[in-house]
């Protein structure tokens, strides 16, 4: 089992402080700068495809880090629905693949501190690893400092990952159909307000699942990459009619923007969070289930 003793100082680190402790022992820095490929299909119609950055890495990254791709190494191949969470094992060797073990500590670096970073913090929460921050402004703003960069890789020892699933952190389509009638559950909508209001559709239907509120993950962050303050983000929260002492579920087009939100809540103290993995491409796609939209509400916020 895991310790709780830590060096990291909170789940978001400065670039400071990454230069001043990426080679402390405990620590591993992961890599994990990836894309949503969108492809406009006319008529308000996307397509997204799924891609990590690995030539990106090879090319430079910062010292000691290792690389993940989001899209294979901690997603589930045999799941029909794309880019859910891999399961305990194949998570536990992925980890230990990159030399995460359960005393390591653990800051995921993407292109701007973004939702592919907040993905793996949660998935590393979701499988019991409390021992994980983001890089605030991810490797776009240590590049932008003049930090050093490398294309070595680094040597990984040999590691044991525990996985020890909290199911309380993830939610299926059985649980969703529960919320939308729970009056205590809050769902949240982390995708732009366009694909909330259906203007925008990605997949056989629009909409938005019924009941939920819009909380796009894009207003989170400022135009650097850089994540607001909590007292920033517990305004836009309030803002959005969030109740911080009941339980949210977030779901975006593959749970990960979602898990943004997850971290933004967590950061203002939110403490009943999970993450619905399914999310639009599994519920979208289920022609039986409702959905809702919204095509005069909140028109232009939250794309900026």
């Amino acid at each position: 089992m895991s310790s709780d003793v830590t060096i990291l100082p909170d789940s978001l680190v400065s670039t400071e402080w990454l230069a001043e402790h990426h080679d402390a022992p405990s620590l591993r820095v992961v890599d994990i700068r990836g894309y949503v490929n969108k492809e406009d299909l006319g008529g308000g119609r996307e397509k997204a495809t799924y891609t990590g950055a690995r030539d990106e890495y090879d090319a430079g990254h910062i010292p000691g880090a290792v690389f993940l791709d989001w899209t294979k190494d901690i997603t589930d191949p045999d799941n029909p629905v794309k880019a859910q969470i891999a399961p305990p094992a194949s998570f536990a060797a992925a980890m230990e693949a990159i030399g995460v073990g359960d005393e390591t500590d653990v800051v995921v670096v993407d292109h701007t501190g973004g939702h592919f970073a907040t993905r793996l913090w949660w998935a590393l929460k979701y499988y019991g690893h409390d021992r994980v921050a983001v890089l605030d402004g991810g490797y776009a703003r240590w590049q932008a400092e003049g930090r050093p960069l490398t294309t070595d890789a680094p040597s990984i020892g040999t590691v044991t990952f525990t996985p020890r699933v909290r199911p309380a952190l993830r939610t299926d389509i059985e649980d969703m159909r529960a919320a939308i009638s729970d009056q205590q559950t809050q769902i949240l909508d982390a995708r732009d307000v366009t694909q909330y209001n259906g203007t925008v559709q990605r997949g056989s239907r629009g909409g938005h699942i019924p009941h939920a509120r819009s909380f796009p993950a894009k207003t989170l962050v400022r135009r650097d990459g850089t994540w607001k303050s909590r007292e920033e983000i517990a305004q836009l929260a309030a803002s959005a009619g969030i109740d911080r002492d009941r339980p949210a579920i977030a779901y975006c087009n593959g749970g990960v923007t979602a898990t943004a939100v997850l971290f933004a809540l967590d950061r203002i103290g939110q403490r009943q969070w999970a993450n619905y993995d399914g999310s639009w491409n599994e519920w979208g796609e289920s022609p039986e289930l409702p959905v809702e939209e919204n095509r005069d509400l909140f028109a232009g916020a939250g794309d900026e």
